[in-house]
This record gives C-alpha cells, structure tokens and sequence, in this order.
C-alpha cells in the first residue's frame, strides 16, 4: 500500500500586488484505494494544493511537506515527481502541436517507467484504452489536444491515467465542461483505471455531480487555504444544499462559495 501524506503546508504566489498567501497550513493523508473529493468555494486554494504537489513553478512553498511513501515530493523536478507515482489531470489541459498523440504517451510511459514498452504490446494496449473511452482511433495520431473539444482533452487525461498507472491521481475539476454523456464516459474510465490499479485519488471539484459516478471514500471541506471539515458522502450533499457560507472566513464574499 502507498501513502501520500501532506503536512502542513504553506504555500504562496507573486502577484503584481505583492506576495499573496494561498496555502495556510494544509494537511492530508491519502491512502492506495481511497477516494477523496475537495470541495470548497471559488478562489479557497483547491487548485493551488493540486498544482503545488505536481511541481507547478508559480507555487512556492514556503514550508510543510508533501510525503509519496516516504519521500518528499516538494523536493523533486516535476517528471521525478510522475516518476515517483503523481498523476495531475489538468482542469485546462494543454495543447501540443506538432506531437501526436501516439507519440506522447509511449514517452511518458517510457519515462514513468524506466523502459519502453514493446510496440505491438503498446498499440494493442492504447488501442484498447481508446476504445473503452469511446475516442475516435484518428485521435491517436493527431497532435496532442490540438483542436479537440472540451470532452475529448478531458478523455484524453483519463486515458494518460489508464495507461500510465501511477500510484495517486490528482483530478483537477475534471467535470468542468462536461455534457451529461461524456461526464458518464470519463467518470466511468477513472473508476475503471482505480479498479485495475487500486490508485489513490484527489478529486478537486465544486460540485457534487460527479460524486454521482466516482463515489468518494472521505470529502472533505477546503477553505481559506486549508482543511476546515472532513467527513462522509454525506457532507457532499449538506454541501450541496447549504453552500459554502458556513466554511468562509469572516467577512469574506459568500457569493463567491456558490459560483
């Protein structure tokens, strides 16, 4: 069994007003297997822990830890820290022209994991990945992202995470922008990938339609730049009917907790 435990952590950003804290003393622990949803309102800090463990240079941390199985990742170049068993998909995954989509994620798994895989075991493997995720096999080989809709670049960071087995997930609002169907067709693919792989997820999000198809072990409450209540499924659906308001720091907008 794996663990990613967080510990206390601090983090801040350089803003053209000057140092903004955004992290304040965040802690967490995941285990293989488990599934937690983070909800919270707009502009809490959601994305920055999410981006923070990943390696994203916008984010300094100024103290705390963030430990994969014994070894802090705050300390490692982001590729160490997917090498190590991180996963991130992006709430806005990024567009690469010019290398196909084939290409990428033989590299990446390559890279993950110290050796190539055999070409004929490889494109048996993405071809059947693609085709449970119900992607057109033309996306293969098309640039990476490049002109695919909202659903489809959502899709494709399921299929990296299929195919790249990492050790904890970290879904970044992946129901952003999401139909009802590809919702259903995404969904089903992180539950079918944490199935076979029995990774631990992050599941960042505002809303509780997505906990509908990937059912959270923990949720918990994350605002103000930390974990303010932790508790069942349940507390999704309090969430749900009583916002945020409750969770704000004083005097903060609660108009902000339901966008």
């Amino acid at each position: 069994m794996s663990t990613l435990e967080i510990k206390d952590l601090y983090v801040h950003v350089e803003t053209k007003e000057g140092t903004k804290q955004i992290l304040k003393g965040a802690s967490l622990t995941v285990n293989s297997g488990e599934t937690h949803a983070i909800m919270g309102p707009n502009g809490s800090g959601k994305s920055t822990l999410a981006y923070t463990l990943a390696g994203h240079p916008k984010y300094v941390v100024d103290s705390g830890e963030a430990l994969l199985d014994g070894q802090d990742i705050l300390k490692m170049t982001p590729d160490e820290r997917a090498k190590a068993g991180l996963f991130l998909a992006m709430q806005y995954p990024v567009e690469v022209p010019g290398v196909s989509m084939t290409n990428f994620l033989r590299t990446a798994k390559t890279e993950v994991d110290g050796e190539a895989p055999s070409i004929r075991t490889w494109t048996k493997e993405l071809s059947a990945a693609m085709k449970r995720l119900k992607m057109d096999p033309k996306f293969a080989t098309r640039s990476v992202n490049e002109g695919f809709s909202g659903g489809e670049k959502k899709r494709a960071e399921v299929l990296q995470l299929e195919l790249l087995k990492p050790k904890f997930a970290i879904l970044d609002e992946t129901d952003s922008g999401l139909d009802v169907d590809a919702l259903r067709i995404v969904s089903e693919g992180v539950n079918r990938a944490k199935e076979a792989n029995q990774f631990g997820i992050l599941m960042v999000t505002h809303y509780t339609r997505i906990l509908k198809y990937i059912k959270p072990d923990i949720v918990h409450v994350f605002a103000d730049g930390h974990f303010v209540k932790t508790g069942g499924p349940e507390l999704a659906d309090e969430l749900e009917e009583n916002g945020y308001d409750a969770y704000l720091p004083e005097g903060a907008d609660s108009e902000s907790a339901l966008a």
